[in-house]
């Protein structure tokens, strides 16, 4: 079984989220022209990835500037439930696309950075939210939980997101090769030329097919009057410069990564090559030592407050 696979690399148009969604409608409608059933975007493309900006925080203390430039963020933001999402589930649908898409997640006062799972029925089929956001994103995003975790079915075998350096916590790859995963998405804000032999090393450890999809964006994309910016000014300062890329069970690349420059990438993915390639290697099977290395992995929903009996009682322990 074969299919076409695309991944995105572009910018959305921060704090303008409407024009975001047309944005990203028409990358969906150029991938699907290209023949493409599964298209990948980045991390955050809906909601935005604000590279270099610091809110005005300083360890002790947050400032009035620095909570009305949060304003902005959070305003910008989706719900899981919205119209925002059903928008791009519809355009999906139209489409008859699979998509995984990279967003900013509203819930409550709490942001997450959450990918999505769109399908050709026009559906919203599952979401994963960030495990362990990094450095300063812990300032932005809550932590997601174990619940998450879920890979979705799709024709061509289990779909999963592991996003950004997500990709360096070993356990949580384990997580996914345990589901089978086939089409490995790894929507990143990483930019560095180590981050492609990163995805080579998921690929031939996983023995599965990883697209990942990183955004171009520019500073003129980030003027300084949105948010304070640590990073140098000038409208052609590059803030992230791309290279996403699609790499095979064995490690090839299919689609070379491309920097300082938009890009729809696009590649044949051979599902044939997933079983051919395990023949000497699968990470949860014959080459699994379970005798002497075990991983449990706790994906009950985490809540902060539970109703019992009528009453509620703060999760945690009682002493």
């Amino acid at each position: 079984m074969k299919l076409i696979a695309a991944v995105v690399q572009s910018a959305p148009v921060l704090f303008d989220t409407p024009a975001t969604l047309a944005h990203t409608e028409r990358l969906m409608e150029q991938a699907a022209a290209a023949g493409a059933q599964l298209v990948v975007f980045p991390e955050a493309f809906i909601g935005g990835y604000p590279k270099g900006a610091d809110f005005h925080i300083f360890i002790g203390a947050r400032t009035p500037e620095g909570r009305r430039e949060f304003q902005k963020y959070y305003d910008a933001a989706v719900a899981l439930n919205g119209p925002e999402i059903a928008q791009l589930a519809k355009a999906a649908g139209r489409l008859k696309l699979h998509v995984c898409i990279g967003i900013i997640e509203r819930d409550g006062g709490t942001l997450y950075c959450t990918a999505v799972y769109l399908g050709p029925d026009g559906q919203l089929l599952g979401h994963h939210r960030k495990l362990m956001p990094t450095a300063l994103e812990r300032i932005l995003w809550g932590y997601g939980d174990g619940s998450t975790l879920k890979a979705v079915d799709t024709p061509w075998g289990r779909l999963g997101a592991v996003i950004c350096w997500e990709n360096y916590m070993p356990a949580m790859r384990l997580a996914m090769y345990q589901q089978r995963v086939a089409l490995y998405c790894a929507p990143t804000a990483d930019d560095r030329p180590t981050w492609v032999s990163s995805m080579q090393h998921v690929a031939m450890e996983g023995r599965c097919f990883v697209l990942s999809a990183c955004q171009h964006l520019r500073r003129a994309q980030l003027p300084m009057q949105a948010l304070h910016n640590r990073l140098p000014d000038g409208d052609d300062t590059v803030l992230m410069r791309g290279g996403s890329c699609i790499i095979s069970p064995l490690g090839r690349v299919l689609a070379a990564p491309v920097y300082e420059q938009d890009a729809l990438l696009t590649a044949e993915l051979d599902l044939s090559e997933i079983p051919q390639s395990q023949f000497d290697f699968d990470p949860v099977g014959h080459y699994a030592r379970p005798d002497v290395f075990q991983l449990a992995v706790n994906t009950a929903p985490q809540r902060a407050v539970f109703a019992a009996e009528g009453a509620c009682a703060v999760a945690g322990p009682q002493g």
